[in-house]
Parts: C-alpha cells; sequence; structure tokens
C-alpha cells in the first residue's frame, strides 16, 4: 500500500506533517501487509499517484480533498489498482458517502478493515470525475470559495462565496439532450452528479446505481438564486420549484457559447461546448468501510 498525503492538505497544516505520517504508518501497518507513507505536493504528489502501479502498489490511499481524489480516481478508472481516501480536504464528498469519519484518526480506523468495492464514476468529454459537475452558479460559486479560503473562516467563506456566486451567475440558455429528447431551458445553473445525492446530508445512499442525476436551475431572479444555492447546500434542493432533474444514463449541454466554466469534483477549469457526460458503471476499486450504507444496499440488492 502506498498513502500520498498532500501537503498542502488542511489537515497536515494544522497537525504537521511529520506528525500525520507517523500516525498514518502506525495505524495502517500490519503483518501482511507493506505500507510506505509519503507527504508530496504538486507535480511530485501527481507523479507519485501516477506511478504508484507500475511501481508494484496495488493499493493507493490518497490523503487531501475531492480534487486530489478525482485525479487519482481518473488514473485507476477501469484498473484493478484499489484507491483508498484519506479525508484531508475541505468538502470529501465520496469520503463522507461511504462513512468515513472526520477525524483523523476515526477515518484510519474505518481505512484500516475496509475492503474493496467496484463504483461508478462520470465521465465529463471523456475525462473520470467520481462525484459532481457543474456550470454557471455552480462554478462561479468554486471560483468565488477559492478566492475567500484564505480570508475568512469556512462558515463564512461559504456565505461570501454563495452571494458572490448568486450575482456573478448570469443567464444561460442550455439545451439538454437526454435520452435522444431536447429540452432547452433558461437557466443559471446545471449540476450533473454520479448517482443521486439523495440521502441526509448530502449523501448518496449508493454508489453503484449506474445513473446520472441531472439538476438544471431555472432562472428565476437573484433571491431564487439565493434560495436555491442555500438549497443545494443543505440538500434540500428537491422541494425547490424552480429545480428540474432528469435521471440518464448519459447527457450532453449545449449552450451559445464555445467555452465555460466548469466545476468538477470542486476543481475549476475551462471547457469546450458541448459537454457531454456519460456514466461509467464500476469504474472504480474503492476501499469501503465494513460499516459504509452502501454495503447494506447492495446486500439487499443481492436478496431480492
Amino acid at each position: 500500500m502506498l498513502v500520498v498525503l498532500n501537503a498542502k492538505a488542511g489537515h497536515l497544516l494544522d497537525l504537521g506533517a511529520d506528525p500525520v505520517r507517523r500516525q498514518v504508518e502506525a495505524a495502517l501497518s500490519r503483518a501482511d501487509r507493506d505500507v510506505q507513507v509519503v507527504v508530496a505536493e504538486g507535480d511530485e504528489m501527481c507523479r507519485l499517484i501516477r506511478e504508484a502501479p507500475e511501481a508494484g502498489h496495488d493499493t493507493v490511499v490518497v490523503g487531501g480533498g475531492d480534487g486530489t481524489l478525482s485525479y487519482a480516481a481518473s488514473l485507476y478508472a477501469n484498473t484493478d489498482t484499489v484507491l483508498g481516501v484519506l479525508p484531508l480536504g475541505t468538502m470529501n464528498l465520496l469520503a463522507y458517502d461511504i462513512g468515513l469519519p472526520r477525524d483523523l484518526e476515526g477515518a484510519l480506523d474505518a481505512l484500516h478493515t475496509a475492503r474493496p468495492m467496484r463504483i461508478d464514476l462520470g465521465t465529463l468529454n471523456g475525462r473520470p470525475f467520481h462525484g459532481v459537475s457543474g456550470v454557471g452558479f455552480f462554478s462561479q460559486m468554486a471560483l468565488a470559495r477559492e478566492q475567500e479560503r484564505e480570508r475568512h473562516s469556512r462558515a463564512v467563506g461559504w456565505l461570501i462565496a454563495l452571494a458572490k456566486a448568486a450575482f456573478r451567475a448570469g443567464r444561460i440558455s442550455l439545451e439538454l439532450e437526454v435520452a435522444g429528447v431536447s429540452h432547452p431551458v433558461e437557466a443559471y445553473a446545471a449540476l450533473v452528479t454520479v448517482n443521486a445525492f439523495d440521502a441526509p446530508g448530502l449523501h448518496r445512499s449508493r454508489l453503484d446505481g449506474g445513473l446520472l442525476e441531472v439538476m438544471v436551475a431555472e432562472d428565476r431572479g437573484a433571491l431564487a438564486r439565493l434560495r436555491a444555492g442555500a438549497d443545494v447546500l443543505v440538500g434540500a434542493w428537491r422541494d425547490n420549484p424552480g429545480i428540474h432533474l432528469f435521471t440518464t444514463r448519459r447527457v450532453t449541454i449545449h449552450a451559445r457559447r464555445r467555452r465555460a466554466w466548469v466545476a468538477t469534483d470542486g476543481e475549476v477549469t475551462r471547457e469546450n461546448l458541448p459537454l457531454r457526460y456519460v456514466i461509467d458503471p464500476g469504474a472504480l476499486n474503492l476501499l469501503v468501510p465494513r460499516t459504509a450504507p452502501q454495503w447494506r444496499t447492495r446486500r439487499a440488492d443481492d436478496v431480492t
């Protein structure tokens, strides 16, 4: 097992890289498993993750945020390499979906006895991602959050980013192509998720459902944007009348522009349009704690 810890992750900056490295090594080492723990950043971190399978590591644990995990998932998609995660970043959506505790000691305990599960990935124009990808309001929210991260506490930064995104996000004329049917809409945001965030607390009840969920928010003015943004943050968007939902295996998003900012798993990139999203069922071999709710869902499927 190779464990790659992002030196820029908040936990390492708060606690110190060496103490965290020693704690991780002590927690995950056992008689039948060789563990190597490395602290790195930037290009060096990416190189270690990329070259890990060739170096003989069959399991790679990434300690960082959703962006670092998304990079690793894109490399290990449709391979036998097992990916594990330590939630050391800001959102950590996938880590919390599988029930990893927010404290490092608890996460290490859960990871110590985790076992591999095949989960779905999505692809955006051919590139894999594990969680969410959004345009309009959602990309503006991600950009504003990056700007406010170093200036304010997490809670205050989120509120400021929400307000900025609500007023920066303009109307977009979108055309969604779902199952061969065109859906034109005047919107200010669209979000595509790998399986539905249908459980309380912004969680997914399953990671192997084989479907994308597409959420489109109609443009109803600045106050409606603020409300919709707040509903998304607390997981209440399904009751918002201005938000439309689709489930599908693939969706293509067209717009009257050549390029757009897209926030995917916390990273913002400039993408060429149209945006083509496709589900890739069972693409990633992920270490999932034995207590994760997704194991119960899978056992229920086996019974039925």
